[in-house]
């Protein structure tokens, strides 16, 4: 057999050689990023000696991915946190005031609808007629008015019951007295029969008003009710004020006299 000569340079290789995968072995990752990074390094000396972009010839080592990853998902999961962060939970909005007319008792219910009979008739009649008769306006203008009166007496009688929130103070029982005035005033100017009726229009609105915002203390069926017969009535007295512009007059203009 022949003997294989090695040569002073060939061992000192095989040595360095055999240092180096021990370390490989002992520490792979920090020897895998070194060399990494020594061909980063030859690689952007090359690029720069043959006027290349390194952009296009950078190596990409496969140590480093895992820490990419961890970067991805940190900065991928930390705007779910703040979107769920700013999520609140939004208050239920309360049911409106017209949805308790169902709870209404039965005897407050048809006595209601009984009395929205004189708001209809007088406009019903003379559309029916194709004419304008003083008198039925009147009579609706007197109800309305008698009405107003009517919804003073309630809040007044409200407030001085025992255990009712409403307290007796100015502010309730000086309330209960406008819709009374105003009652008062539409009398006073009957003989200007429209503005009687403008002047009822306004009463009913501000009742309405005060009664809704101003002195919240009547239970929700109770408001729901006086909604439906405010809009009723103002529609019944805005149809009279459209029948006097369009049909004739007809009749006398008071109960009691003769034309």
């Amino acid at each position: 057999m022949s003997k294989i000569s090695l040569g002073p340079s060939m061992l000192h290789f095989i040595q360095k050689f055999s240092r180096a995968s021990s370390k490989m072995l002992k520490y792979p990752f920090t020897v895998v990023l070194r060399t990494s990074r020594r061909l980063e390094t030859l690689s952007l000396k090359t690029c720069l000696q043959q006027n290349f972009s390194p952009f296009f010839l950078r190596p990409w080592p496969f140590s480093s991915f895992p820490m990419c990853m961890s970067k991805t998902q940190y900065y991928h999961t930390s705007p779910c946190s703040l979107k769920k962060q700013k999520q609140e939970v939004l208050p239920s909005r309360p049911p409106k005031t017209i949805t308790y007319l169902p709870d209404t008792p039965k005897p407050a219910l048809y006595i209601i609808l009984a009395g929205l009979i004189p708001f209809i008739a007088p406009p019903l009649i003379m559309i029916m007629t194709k004419s304008y008769i003083p008198v039925l306006a009147f009579t609706q203008m007197a109800y309305g008015a008698s009405f107003l009166s009517f919804l003073g007496g309630i809040r007044w009688g409200f407030t001085l019951s025992e255990g009712s929130p409403a307290k007796p103070d100015f502010l309730n029982l000086a309330n209960s007295t406008a819709p009374v005035m105003f009652s008062w005033f539409a009398f006073l100017i009957s003989e200007r029969l429209s503005e009687a009726i403008v002047t009822v229009i306004i009463g009913l609105g501000t009742a309405l008003h005060i009664e809704l915002f101003l002195l919240p203390h009547y239970p929700n069926w109770f408001k729901a009710l006086r909604i439906v017969v405010t809009l009723v009535a103002f529609l019944s007295f805005v149809i009279t004020l459209l029948v006097k512009v369009i049909y004739p007059e007809k009749g006398p203009k008071r109960p009691g006299k003769v034309e």
